[in-house]
């Protein structure tokens, strides 16, 4: 999924689990991996799941909609109500001082008007809130510059930080890739190596998972392919 928040609420132990998918057009294949989505996360956290899909245009809204039913005609197994956010039911959010009050629904305010002329206010205002605060204000950045996709409003975005945030875009969207990237090649190494019957000590394990560096991990996953034991995993050339 795009995105998976762990949402914390007053007097209630635990929380839920939100599932935020962007979804651009219909896509058949979706509703399937949605409703897996939904019942992999419930099974793995013992937390309520609760699936959010933002649209861009009414016409996918309106089928993101649609309820899932899993199941046949006597008797239905599942059945999913996906919560759909887009341009017929967000509002365009302009004044900074409403943007400061909730700025989540003023950053999927932005998502969903991303195909229309509301952005360029949208997006100013959230820039000029964002660079008022202190704290969060990196990750708001990056989840908005990734979520708007390719395109104008994307370019915009880019722009507004780049006057707001001087450190913006280059470290901030590259480090956030490169992590990904890395963690997703070190757990290649370690499915690869586990699948192979190689024992992994703990030690091991961290150091795997610690190491960003993407180089050295490619060198690491070609050894993992041959290798007798961990030992030789880290063999200087």
């Amino acid at each position: 999924m795009d995105s998976a928040f762990r949402v914390q609420v007053a007097d209630t132990e635990g929380g839920f689990l939100l599932a935020v998918e962007s979804q651009s057009k219909p896509d058949t294949d979706k509703r399937n991996s949605w409703t897996y989505y939904l019942a992999h996360m419930y099974a793995k956290y013992g937390l309520p799941p609760v699936l959010v899909v933002l649209c861009r245009d009414k016409a996918t809204a309106s089928w993101a909609a649609e309820p899932i039913r899993v199941g046949r005609p006597f008797h239905t197994s599942m059945l999913v109500f996906p919560l759909v956010l887009g341009p017929g039911n967000l509002s365009v959010i302009t004044d900074p001082d409403e943007v400061a009050e909730d700025v989540p629904l003023a950053v999927f305010s932005a998502f969903a008007h991303a195909k229309d002329p509301g952005p360029p206010a949208i997006l100013e205002a959230l820039a000029e809130v964002l660079a008022r605060q202190d704290e969060g204000s990196d990750d708001w950045v990056e989840y908005v510059e990734i979520g708007l996709g390719d395109g104008p409003a994307r370019d915009l975005w880019r722009q507004l930080m780049a006057v707001y945030t001087p450190k913006f875009p280059d470290s901030i969207v590259a480090e956030y890739w490169n992590k990904g990237r890395a963690n997703g090649r070190a757990e290649d190494i370690l499915r690869l190596l586990d699948r192979r019957g190689i024992e992994i000590p703990d030690a091991v394990r961290e150091r795997v998972k610690d190491c960003t560096d993407l180089d050295v991990l490619s060198v690491w996953f070609d050894r993992s392919l041959t290798v007798a034991s961990v030992d030789e995993l880290f063999v200087e050339e």
